[in-house]
């Protein structure tokens, strides 16, 4: 599905909960999410139709921003998966996100295909991609790979919680036409 492609407007699936007039807990995540973007991205406005899903969105990009990755190979994760399952929504929010993280315009090209100059970088993308592409059947070959460059069970772990966020988001934005609102990146196709 194409969000930023078309010429007529894209109407969601479901509202868009406005912070003025959401529940008092709805509300409190909203202006948390407010008070980190200086805004409240489409994205959130729509999955704050469930309370229970947005605390488990919000919860969940907090842990992982603090996590052993850190914020820009989170990021290239992001980009990977947001390629791969061709949402116009995350891989234009996660390709802004990745500016912020101080990754370069041709890393995140790069990110996109799974792809990185750095080979410990690469191997983490791959071993996403494969995640993805496997539905998380991969190998103990898939898993040495990763290991093979100098990375750790808690980094493995971590790529695969950060591919599930990002499946989630992903779906969201997909299944529910979420409105990009974010500078629009291009899709590339994979080879």
């Amino acid at each position: 599905m194409s969000n930023s492609t078309s010429t007529a407007p894209v109407v969601p699936a479901v509202p868009l909960v406005e912070r003025e007039t959401a529940t008092r807990d709805v509300k409190d995540l909203l202006d948390q999410i407010h008070g980190a973007f200086g805004t409240v991205p489409t994205m959130f406005r729509a999955v704050a139709n469930s309370p229970a899903a947005l605390t488990s969105m919000w919860s969940s990009f907090g842990a992982l921003g603090g996590g052993a990755l850190g914020p820009a190979l989170g990021e290239q994760i992001a980009v990977a998966v947001a390629n791969r399952n061709s949402c116009e929504y995350c891989l234009a929010a996660h390709t802004a996100l990745g500016r912020k993280a101080g990754l370069t315009r041709e890393e995140l090209v790069a990110a996109q295909d799974g792809a990185s100059d750095d080979p410990r970088t690469a191997a983490l993308l791959t071993f996403a991609l494969q995640v993805v592409e496997h539905r998380g059947q991969v190998t103990d070959q898939d898993v040495q790979a990763v290991r093979d460059q100098g990375w750790g069970d808690e980094h493995i772990v971590e790529v695969i919680a950060q591919v599930a966020l990002n499946l989630f988001t992903n779906y969201v934005n997909i299944a529910l036409a979420v409105p990009v609102d974010f500078p629009a990146v291009a899709l590339r196709r994979a080879s």
